[in-house]
């Protein structure tokens, strides 16, 4: 008999803080479909905004999100999930519209995350410039990443050091390994481009007076050599590059008085660790070494329910033959693997595409229970033990439910 009662005190508790928070959620809800959405905040510095990779609506998110933000703010900087070389060049397509570089762009991309080499992804950029073109103060693309293949390390390179005179002999080697064309750009001692790059620096730090007369963009150049010198390391820790590259880019453009936007994977939105131990995500390194306080920053994480995302490419004797999508793993919203909490999301969805607003100061979120950063395995250990006791808003701020999606497609199967 005392079981049952107990029992039936949990099931009374857990109902009432299940009522608790969609009652919260379905009066702080938007609909991103909607023309007048309007993004619920104005004062913060950097916004992030992630997901589950390789999700076609995902851009469509995105694309809301900038529109909406943009209306109302100045957005100065957008992080794209790249090395900085490459976003060079997608400032180069901003600039002439050049749908050739952007494709090259969108293949590159696998190197950083093969989820989302793909047709969505190429739209969501045709997209992104026509909102940059009507933008009075346009916004400069910049990358943390680690460079991960030298292909447009190689053509950064070649743009920002005057060699007319053609006397620098590596600089000629780079420029005719680029003209041909003809090798893979890999990292590694066993690589033809990485040998000819690493002379190159090695004569740049023999004759660096030399050199600064030939660079324009001097700050700008000794990251890049910072950043190659770093790929000679194969070893290196994701993390401790990407927050070291923003501190240092934060040096040539100043972040702190201008509005930054953020497109990763999830965890590096996370404003907390998943657990003391753990490593930090990205901004919670910013938040940990005091660069913006808690309220600077604002999280915004996609959650999908009845989607699929692109989940691999097949290749034949090195050709590409077709892709292979995924409707449970990869989703977050299956019964083997699942967000604690997603079904509050789904009972108080108003469209395909609805933004939750958590923050506020009466949250529900704010108890001390992991809601939507816990995942729920069936048949493996997840992240439990780790995020137990920890509220949903120590990690982030808003929630989007994005239903109804279809996998993105590789780029290789645009006609």
């Amino acid at each position: 008999m005392k079981r049952l009662f107990f029992i039936l005190v949990f099931c009374s508790i857990y109902n009432s803080i299940a009522q608790n928070k969609e009652s919260y959620l379905t009066k702080n809800r938007f609909d991103l479909n909607s023309k007048k959405f309007i993004f619920p905040q104005k004062n913060f510095k950097i916004i992030g905004f992630g997901a589950y990779h390789g999700s076609a609506k995902t851009e469509d998110v995105e694309l809301k999100l900038l529109t909406s933000i943009t209306k109302n703010n100045t957005l100065k900087f957008y992080f794209h999930e790249v090395d900085n070389s490459t976003a060079y060049f997608y400032n180069k397509y901003l600039k002439t519209g050049d749908t050739l570089l952007l494709k090259k762009l969108i293949i590159h991309n696998g190197f950083h995350v093969t989820q989302e080499r793909t047709i969505e992804m190429y739209k969501k950029w045709k997209n992104f410039k026509r909102l940059n073109d009507k933008l009075p103060n346009k916004i400069k693309i910049l990358g943390l990443e680690w460079i991960r293949n030298y292909r447009f390390v190689t053509k950064h390179l070649l743009d920002l050091v005057d060699n007319k005179d053609k006397k620098n002999i590596p600089l000629n080697e780079i420029e005719n390994m680029v003209r041909l064309d003809t090798t893979s750009y890999a990292l590694g001692n066993l690589s033809y481009a990485y040998k000819k790059i690493k002379s190159f620096v090695t004569d740049y730090e023999n004759k660096k007076e030399f050199y600064a007369k030939k660079i324009t963009y001097l700050d700008e150049f000794n990251h890049l050599i910072n950043n190659i010198k770093s790929s000679f390391n194969l070893k290196v820790r994701r993390s401790n590059i990407v927050y070291n590259n923003y501190l240092n880019l934060n040096k040539i453009y100043d972040f702190k008085t201008n509005l930054q936007f953020l497109r990763v994977g999830f965890f590096h939105i996370e404003k907390a660790r998943e657990g003391a131990k753990s490593s930090p995500s990205f901004f919670a390194r910013l938040i940990e070494n005091k660069i913006y306080t808690k309220e600077e920053i604002i999280s915004v994480i996609g959650y999908f329910t009845n989607s699929r995302v692109v989940w691999s490419e097949v290749y034949e004797k090195g050709e590409y033959k077709s892709f292979t999508t995924e409707g449970g793993y990869g989703i977050g919203d299956y019964e083997k693997e699942y967000f604690r909490g997603i079904q509050h999301l789904k009972n108080t969805k108003i469209s395909d595409l609805t933004l939750f607003k958590l923050n506020r100061k009466d949250s529900p979120y704010l108890e001390k229970t992991p809601d939507l950063i816990e995942i729920v395995m069936k048949d493996e250990e997840s992240n439990g033990k780790l995020v137990k006791g920890i509220s949903t808003l120590d990690f982030l701020d808003y929630a989007i439910l994005i239903s109804n999606s279809k996998a993105s497609k590789p780029i290789y199967e645009m006609k």
